[in-house]
């Protein structure tokens, strides 16, 4: 035999005896101290002498080659969505149903992944034919996936996110759709691996779908409204912003965009439970009280 057996990888073996332990395999030197244990804990079916056993080799705890049959739940080639089970200075090691965890680099990471959390990867062989994988899975994505030709505007999906850009964050759903969240359909943060549910909210001519996380805008506005309320409530019934407030700060201050703010804030107005004045807004019910001009300069620094 001349391959070289090494950790990290998926090989077929035979079988030259058995013993109290499990059954050992050819290591490939000739030499009955080089052969590769086959604990009984790690066979998922009987073994026999004779017998050529496919096998998952990893190092045990006293750095000696030892073989499983339980071998990754995903193929070489493919993707699949697994936990990160711990971390290092060098990377992180993710669980794909083998005896021990699988490298993740740092240089084939998106983000910074922490332990626990989910995140698809290809399964391959490096040079050295070692197991390894990376999150750089976007042309496997597309290969896997399928038109979303049974979806339709106002659908829920749910999938999680295997690309983020500048523009927004790709994922692909339990439907094999791949669907695209632009930033500004964000209701938070958003993280490679997240696992989100979103509405459909537009059919690309390319199979694919766009989806928010956000609610519908009746409903939406009607949580923007109980907000701004919320807000003008805990700053005495007035603030220092308004439809001509910048974009920036209306972000920074209540998390929506330009759009929804104005929006709500214009159903607020109908209703008249507020009114604007002065670049400022105020309750209805305590519009009366005087804002001095030294209070208004100091709200408008924040």
């Amino acid at each position: 035999m001349n391959q070289v057996l090494q950790e990290n990888s998926i090989v077929t073996l035979e079988v030259l005896r058995l013993g109290e332990m499990g059954a050992f395999l050819n290591g490939g030197t000739g030499n009955t101290n080089d052969d590769i244990l086959l604990h009984h804990n790690q066979q998922t079916s009987p073994v026999a002498v004779g017998d050529k056993v496919t096998v998952f080799l990893y190092h045990d705890p006293q750095g000696r080659l030892t073989a499983s049959m339980h071998l990754p739940k995903i193929k070489i080639g493919q993707i699949g969505y697994v936990p990160i089970i711990n971390t290092t200075r060098f990377g992180a090691f993710v669980d794909v149903g083998t005896e021990r965890g699988i490298f993740l680099p740092f240089a084939e990471m998106k983000g910074r992944p922490k332990e626990g959390e989910y995140v698809w990867v290809k399964l391959y062989e490096d040079k050295s034919h070692r197991l390894a994988v990376s999150m750089e899975v976007e042309d496997e994505m597309r290969r896997a996936s399928k038109p979303a030709t049974e979806a339709k505007v106002g659908d829920w999906v749910e999938g999680a996110i295997y690309n983020m850009t500048d523009q927004g964050a790709y994922l692909m759903t339990r439907e094999r759709w791949i669907a695209f969240l632009h930033r500004s359909e964000f209701n938070g943060p958003v993280l490679i691996g997240q696992m989100v549910k979103g509405r459909v909210t537009f059919l690309r001519e390319d199979g694919r779908i766009n989806i928010s996380l956000r609610p519908v805008k009746e409903q939406a506005m009607d949580a923007d409204c109980q907000q701004i309320l919320a807000f003008l409530q805990s700053r005495n019934g007035k603030m220092p912003y308004g439809d001509k407030t910048m974009p920036a700060v209306i972000k920074a201050k209540f998390g929506l965009s330009k759009a929804a703010f104005k929006r709500a804030l214009g159903h607020l107005m109908k209703e008249g439970k507020v009114h604007q004045e002065e670049g400022w807004t105020y309750l209805d019910d305590i519009a009366s009280q005087a804002v001095p001009a030294e209070t208004k300069d100091d709200v408008q620094k924040d």
